[in-house]
């Protein structure tokens, strides 16, 4: 099982690598605002498999957390973009 963790791992941090890649050439803010979400999404991912893999409870919570914080900056991001329109 182990094996297939570090591939998943592996998986997650190539996907986090082209989304930093957005961030850096996105051409609109948009893109960037989405590439950001991605990191959000990956890092959940990333905290539940070590809590998984560690079997440690508190990185399931801190993966919680961060999955319900991550849309409150999408959110803010489209309250913001449509006060600028």
């Amino acid at each position: 099982m182990s094996v297939y963790l570090t591939l998943v791992a592996g998986l997650l941090l190539i996907a986090l690598l082209a989304g930093l890649g957005r961030v850096i050439r996105g051409p609109t803010a948009a893109d960037r605002m989405l590439a950001a979400q991605l990191f959000g999404t990956a890092g959940v991912a990333l905290l539940m498999l070590l809590a998984i893999a560690q079997q440690q409870a508190a990185l399931l919570n801190a993966a919680l957390v961060l999955a319900l914080l991550a849309p409150l900056t999408l959110i803010t991001f489209v309250k913001l973009a449509g006060k600028k329109s």
